[in-house]
């Protein structure tokens, strides 16, 4: 049939997590009369409109928390004989397995697994069942992609150095900093120019670690009164974050924004962007803040290849909240002009639009064909 290669792109949902947003910058950025995305989910997510606006199909299967073990497998497996694709792509980490699995059963020919992180979340039986599944990608994958070297290292292990890293690209100019968009973004949330805003953009979950960084703005504030903190995003983890804001009786301070589309324009109004994650991939934001000239302070957890050399990434170990409060109190005395080299930024890899055009020829060449 003429028309455009579909890929098969399998996530949990298309919420604004680092995968999704990257699904969704090389989405945009593609030529859709050549190369069309898909989706296999099992929840309802943010993007889902505009993906149906670019053409994209959205397909739903109960989860395996919902369905169960076996229920989950067999709606895979119905799934991929009723749905005959040539290339799937997924992005569901050692969950990625069971989906492989299914997709190889089905004959499909070419099936990516890709790395966004570098741990497992959740306790000991579920890490154990993830597990489980992971040990299926090295079988039943045909090509392994990552958005580093430590990502493919825990996904893939022996398989590392079979994967190609597949930047965690943005589009580079959207994010370039502007004193007006920062002026309207603060009086909209009526910060004002005088306060210290420190950042933090992603999920409401345990290892995005807000309850050190609450720890951290709790010291912080007190020696500088004017800081506040605004946290974007949300997830399971959110009440509990609500009720610690209020144990540390920083209400007036401490800011929750919710699952935001303006990022860029939020960048804008940051002062610093904190991020004490206790495992990452490469996190998408970061490549974002550093487009922004935003200041960043990071975990040891997050790998070098975050920093894309313009002096604006510092790491932090996550057990020292004192170092933190220090480092941040760094960047509030030593204020830079918010330019980026947006150069180096290309140099290293992370433009999307050079991605897209990379990742589009790699699927026309997977040999996939319209359904």
């Amino acid at each position: 049939m003429d028309g455009p290669v579909r890929v098969l792109h399998a996530v949990v949902n298309m919420n604004r997590g680092g995968a999704e947003t990257l699904i969704m910058n090389l989405y945009r950025n593609i030529d859709r009369s050549k190369v069309q995305f898909d989706f296999l989910t099992s929840f309802e997510g943010v993007f889902d409109e505009e993906i149906t606006s670019m053409g994209g199909r959205i397909y739903r299967i109960p989860y395996v928390t919902k369905a169960g073990h076996l229920q989950y497998l067999k709606s895979l497996e119905e799934f991929f004989k009723q749905h005959p694709y040539k290339i799937v792509h997924s992005h569901m980490d050692k969950m990625s397995g069971f989906v492989l699995r299914a997709a190889a059963r089905a004959g499909v020919p070419s099936r990516i697994a890709h790395s966004h992180n570098t741990s497992s979340e959740g306790g000991p039986i579920i890490k154990a069942y993830k597990w489980m599944a992971g040990k299926n990608i090295p079988k039943y994958a045909t090509q392994f992609y990552a958005c580093s070297s430590k990502a493919a290292e825990w996904l893939f292990t022996k398989r590392s150095a079979q994967s190609l890293i597949l930047k965690n690209g943005v589009e580079c100019d959207r994010f370039t900093f502007s004193p007006k968009i920062r002026e309207q973004m603060r009086k909209s949330l009526n910060l004002a120019e005088s306060s210290f805003v420190i950042g933090h953009i992603g999920r409401f979950n345990h290892q995005k670690n807000h309850n050190f960084l609450l720890k951290v703005f709790s010291e912080f504030s007190r020696i500088h009164p004017e800081a506040h903190l605004l946290l974007a995003g949300g997830g399971a983890l959110q009440g509990q974050i609500e009720k610690r804001i209020k144990e540390l009786e920083l209400t007036e301070k401490v800011h929750l924004l919710g699952i935001r589309e303006d990022i860029p324009s939020l960048l804008q109004a940051f002062d610093a962007f904190a991020f004490p994650s206790l495992h990452e991939g490469l996190p998408v934001t970061l490549i974002e803040a550093q487009c922004s000239g935003v200041p960043c302070l990071i975990s040891e957890a997050i790998t070098d290849e975050v920093d894309l050399g313009c002096g604006l990434i510092e790491k932090r170990v996550i057990t020292d909240s004192k170092s933190w409060v220090e480092a941040l109190s760094a960047v509030k005395q030593n204020k830079r002009t918010r330019r980026t080299d947006l150069m180096k930024i290309y140099e290293k890899g992370y433009d999307i639009r050079q991605t897209a055009v990379n990742t589009q020829k790699a699927y026309i060449e997977l040999g996939g064909i319209s359904i």
